[in-house]
């Protein structure tokens, strides 16, 4: 039999070295707790530094939240990248209007990253939840799991524009995560202040709502 395919999410900034990473892997290290095997997560650069490792102080930040920077090498996008992908989190809305560029038909299933946790936040407010989330309480196999999870994420997208209205930012900078490369060590604790709540966010929502 064929495994279930994961949720394959991907992050992306500019140079794919200080902020994508740090969400690939703080995702991807809260996911594989929440429903093993369930999520792919991996992130690349509008312009990347092809190869680098993460930026020591992002680097930092992930081990700090639980996550490992080994083995990272910065990658530049593409559209074959694209091609598989079910969620795109960009960091900043200009990096949304790169993605479409490359392909337009995710015009749906792409967010900054901060938005759609607000939008995941109202969702989680208005509908409640579906799964019950404690392993244990498991009736369904690993893999029936995993496969319920991708139908549930797959959908997702669009129910989560569906309260679009509902999460807009104060101010359209707030939909945006900032760039510290090269920039003094209080950029990247901004960085983190920005990031850490979407992240948050949306790992809540992945444990409250995983199939059970």
């Amino acid at each position: 039999m064929e495994s279930p395919s994961p949720v394959r999410i991907l992050t992306v900034c500019t140079g794919n070295i200080c902020r994508s990473p740090v969400a690939e892997r703080l995702l991807q290290a809260g996911l594989d707790q929440v429903l093993p095997g369930g999520f792919e997560v991996r992130s690349a650069g509008t312009r990347a530094m092809v190869g680098d490792p993460v930026q020591p102080l992002s680097a930092d930040i992930i081990h700090t939240f639980g996550g490992t920077a080994d083995g990272f090498a910065a990658r530049q996008l593409t559209g074959k990248i694209l091609r598989k992908v079910d969620l795109v989190l960009t960091m900043t809305s200009g990096h949304r209007g790169d993605v479409l560029q490359l392909d337009a038909s995710l015009l749906k299933r792409t967010f900054t990253i901060r938005e759609f946790a607000r939008m995941l936040d109202v969702l989680e407010e208005r509908e409640g939840h579906a799964g019950g989330g404690e392993a244990a309480e498991a009736a369904l196999l690993n893999g029936e799991k995993i496969s319920a999870n991708a139908k549930l994420w797959r959908k997702l997208p669009a129910r989560a524009a569906s309260v679009r209205h509902l999460a807009l930012a104060p101010e359209a900078a707030d939909n945006d995560v900032v760039d510290p490369y090269r920039r003094s060590p209080e950029y990247y604790r901004q960085m983190e202040d920005e990031l850490a709540p979407s992240i948050i966010s949306i790992l809540r929502f992945a444990r409250l709502n995983v199939p059970s």
